[in-house]
């Protein structure tokens, strides 16, 4: 095994511990609700402040990665990562959750999380890119197949206080050691088209494109729309997730394990969806996987009307895969058409979408079951979003097929 085969390992568990905080807020929001009785409006607009500072916080990540390079800052991340979930077990009111959880959690993830494993990886593995993010995004597959067992598992032995400072414990002992002896810093590497299919070679801009440019055009939009739209719909499956089994009678454990189950999904859905990305148009595969998703959300609705273990569990899968591949294969297209020194920021700039998005969901589907009683109208509203993420990336298709150059053919 090669230093670039341990790079990825290195980013792929780094991601897995980072994002098994986002993930494992849906077990935190079951411990808190049967504590304090708190509102589940109340608590998923915790998760949805912590999505928004997140998103918001990507833009200055990307920034500060084309300046002084993503290792420093996933260094910093892990440490305050650490630190802000050892605060987090100290939480009494919904202030204090808002400002630990929502907000210097979310910057902390911020800065070891998407955003610098993303430039990591487009410098380094530019010859296989959706491969390579497919490989490394699949690590946050990992991180909900342990990190939420092991989370609800703690909560059960030892409250929800202690889970929340041993994972961070757990998170500072490996993010900051790694990012230390393991990752290193490269510079952007020159504009060429990457070896891949002719589909997709098309998509490579003519020339190094400014933030300013990429403003100017549909792509630059429409990728922001695929990535609001996509995450809107799953993320309200996310958090809600286990509330939502707990409620139609599932054991908190077991609740648990469909998101492990969902983790496992997401490594052979991530992966899986890189490698074709690699050979077919990566628009195409991503629209597949959007049917999958939305495919989820029916499934879900279904488990609730008819109760399974075994139908939770095939949920699960459809939302593994179909989150999954799509959460890895937005990157990839934004790369195919905004490369060059001002990656970072672009796409800090296009995760501000996935943000609003993960923000609007859990926050639009608690308000209405704390109104309704009931998930149906937000699963409704999901899906929804889900077929507008679709005709997104398919309209950035039918514009790349129309031209090659962004600037040119696509404003």
């Amino acid at each position: 095994m090669n230093r670039r085969h341990l790079t990825l390992g290195a980013i792929a568990l780094t991601l897995g511990l980072t994002y098994g905080v986002w993930y494992s807020y849906s077990v935190f929001l079951v411990a808190l609700l049967n504590e304090f009785g708190w509102s589940r409006s109340v608590l998923a607009g915790a998760f949805s402040l912590f999505t928004l500072v997140h998103g918001v916080a990507n833009p200055v990540v990307g920034v500060l990665c084309d300046r002084i390079g993503p290792r420093r800052l996933v260094i910093f991340g892990g440490a305050a990562l650490g630190l802000a979930l050892y605060a987090n077990g100290f939480v009494e009111s919904p202030g204090r959750l808002y400002l630990g959880f929502g907000l210097v959690t979310a910057l902390a993830v911020a800065c070891c999380g998407w955003v610098p494993a993303v430039v990591l990886v487009q410098r380094q593995f530019m010859d296989k890119l959706g491969f390579s993010l497919g490989i490394v995004s699949s690590g946050i597959g990992l991180g909900m197949l342990l990190a939420v067992p092991l989370c609800q598992l703690l909560i059960e032995l030892l409250g929800w206080r202690a889970a929340w400072q041993i994972y961070g414990a757990i998170c500072a002992g490996w993010i900051v050691p790694v990012a230390w002896f393991m990752l290193r810093d490269e510079a952007p590497r020159p504009v060429v088209a990457p070896p891949a299919p002719a589909a997709n070679a098309r998509a490579a801009p003519a020339h190094e494109m400014t933030l300013g440019e990429a403003l100017r055009t549909q792509p630059f939009w429409l990728m922001l729309g695929a990535f609001f739209f996509g995450n809107v719909c799953s993320q309200t499956l996310h958090v809600h997730q286990v509330a939502f089994l707990v409620d139609h009678g599932m054991a908190a454990m077991a609740a648990a394990s469909v998101v492990g189950v969902v983790g496992v999904a997401s490594v052979f859905g991530k992966s899986g969806g890189g490698w074709l990305a690699d050979r077919f148009e990566r628009e195409v595969i991503y629209v597949t996987c959007i049917a999958i998703l939305i495919g989820a959300v029916g499934a879900l609705a279904l488990v609730g009307a008819v109760p399974s273990r075994w139908g939770a569990y095939g949920y699960a899968v459809l939302l593994g895969v179909g989150y999954s591949a799509t959460a890895a294969l937005t990157p990839v297209m934004v790369s195919d058409r905004f490369r060059g020194p001002r990656f970072g920021l672009i796409l800090g700039l296009g995760l501000l979408g996935s943000a609003l998005g993960s923000a609007f969901g859990p926050w639009m589907a608690g308000t209405l079951f704390d109104a309704t009683k009931s998930y149906a109208i937000p699963f409704v509203i999901a899906a929804a979003c889900g077929v507008l993420a679709g005709a997104s990336a398919w309209r950035a298709r039918t514009l790349r097929r129309r031209s090659p150059s962004p600037v040119m053919g696509d404003a």
